[in-house]
């Protein structure tokens, strides 16, 4: 439907206005309007939400720690020391000091857990007794001359004849006496048969 406005003195443009556009809502109302979303879920959907369950710790009883002193005893090994002995025949060998061994005290810090050892410290070493040396003396002296015969005591020189010495015998070898006749007197010394030769 048209509308024609007139004015006073004059004719005025004519403004016609769209009565069916002023009573027909414009076409793009619709699509202006929002949207308006169902979010209910249908009756055949399933929500699923994950679930973390953290893990909670456990009071757990935690093993005995104990704490002990130990003391442990062990051989100190002696020396042992060698002398010569010129009243020794050479090679002889004689103890002249019985060798000892001697003692360490440890003194241990152990540490058992659960009953178990779990630690072991040195503390302190001691030495409770010590070691005795060994002292063996080693003989240097030259072996005596085997030039003496052994049917006399002393030395009766070994000879193809022996005579005492001051007396009439022409020797070789002479002896003074008195010597004493332990085994055969193969030399005739012994003139009285005392067992004593060369006596004078």
């Amino acid at each position: 439907m048209a509308v024609v406005l007139g004015g006073c003195g004059g004719t005025a443009p004519n403004r016609a206005v769209s009565a069916a556009a002023a009573d027909d809502p414009p076409a793009s109302a619709a699509a202006q309007e929002p949207a308006v979303v169902d979010a209910t879920p249908a009756a055949d959907e399933t929500t699923t939400a994950a679930t973390t369950t953290a893990a909670v710790p456990t009071a757990t009883s935690q093993p005995q720690v104990t704490t002990k002193t130990v003391t442990e005893r062990k051989s100190i090994a002696f020396a042992t020391r060698t002398v010569n002995d010129a009243s020794l025949a050479k090679g002889v060998k004689k103890t002249r000091t019985s060798g000892a061994a001697g003692v360490r005290t440890l003194t241990y810090r152990v540490t058992y857990t659960g009953g178990v050892q779990t630690a072991k410290t040195l503390v302190k070493t001691v030495v409770t007794r010590a070691p005795v040396t060994k002292v063996v003396a080693v003989g240097t002296k030259a072996p005596a001359s085997s030039r003496c015969d052994p049917n006399y005591s002393g030395c009766v020189p070994i000879a193809s004849d022996v005579d005492c010495a001051g007396g009439s015998g022409n020797g070789p070898a002479y002896v003074t006496g008195p010597i004493r006749v332990i085994g055969d007197d193969i030399y005739d010394l012994d003139s009285d048969g005392d067992g004593v030769a060369c006596e004078s």
